[in-house]
């Protein structure tokens, strides 16, 4: 997909994105861009933890079929 990209292409892409964005807002992108990943990874782990727990609950109690 990205075979025949080079440097020219990206200076092209990056002078696009400061046309469209502008220079002084794009530190302001980045970081919300990096808070919103931090947030989705927590949020991943804390589920992951949450599923891990919730199997084990399940595996300890006994099933009491009539």
């Amino acid at each position: 997909m990205f075979q025949g990209l080079t440097g020219w292409h990206a200076l092209i892409i990056l002078a696009v994105i400061v046309l469209l964005f502008g220079a002084t807002k794009l530190p302001g992108l980045a970081k919300s861009v990096g808070q919103s990943m931090k947030i989705f990874r927590s949020e991943m782990k804390s589920s992951d933890s949450d599923d891990t727990a919730k199997d084990s609950t399940d595996d300890s109690q006994p099933s009491s079929k009539s």
